[in-house]
């Protein structure tokens, strides 16, 4: 407990945990997934909202030829020295994980720290709950530290550009041709 709230104290200077406070979960995550937002286009990723909730992902990013689904969560809590994100949906069989097949990364946001967890979907298979000590408070709590603020892993592979375009290429870059394709 002492040191839950050496950890408090330590979160209480962040500008996260600044902001108004929100009365349900529903608002809390409505304004995590708005700074995830924010912090994604800093980086350079284009970013879109699918209309509604009915989706398994709440974003498309895009950053060069690639889109990734990505599924936001947040917590701004401590537990156990360190911090418990949900990994999980609501389905008809109760509360049960992500897959690979819905989602390519879920983002776990620890609010009062402001950091990142940016895991491949492979990675949480089968995972409900995510405990993330981004103080380095348990031993042996690495499990997913090596997905803090691992934005790299939807970075494009640097690709040096052909040196000369394919004929293929180098007509689509002529105006009339796009805009005859689209009509």
């Amino acid at each position: 407990m002492e040191y839950e709230n050496e950890i408090s104290q330590q979160d209480a200077g962040s500008p996260a945990t600044n902001l108004p406070d929100r009365k349900n979960a529903k608002q809390n995550g409505e304004l995590a997934e708005l700074i995830f937002m924010g912090k994604a286009v800093s980086l350079g990723f284009g970013v879109a909202k699918p209309w509604g909730d009915s989706q398994r992902f709440d974003f498309i990013l895009s950053r060069g030829e690639r889109l990734w689904r990505v599924q936001v969560k947040s917590t701004t809590h401590v537990h156990r020295r360190g911090y418990k994100v949900g990994a999980r949906k609501r389905s008809i069989q109760g509360q049960v994980a992500y897959t690979p097949k819905e989602i390519d990364i879920l983002v776990a946001y620890i609010v009062p720290r402001e950091v990142y967890y940016v895991i491949p979907a492979a990675a949480v298979q089968g995972v409900t709950t995510l405990h993330l000590f981004p103080s380095g408070a348990r031993k042996g709590a690495g499990r997913f530290e090596q997905y803090r603020e691992a934005w790299h892993l939807m970075m494009p592979a640097a690709n040096p550009a052909p040196a000369d375009p394919t004929p293929a290429e180098s007509s689509l870059a002529e105006p009339g041709l796009a805009k005859d394709a689209l009509e």
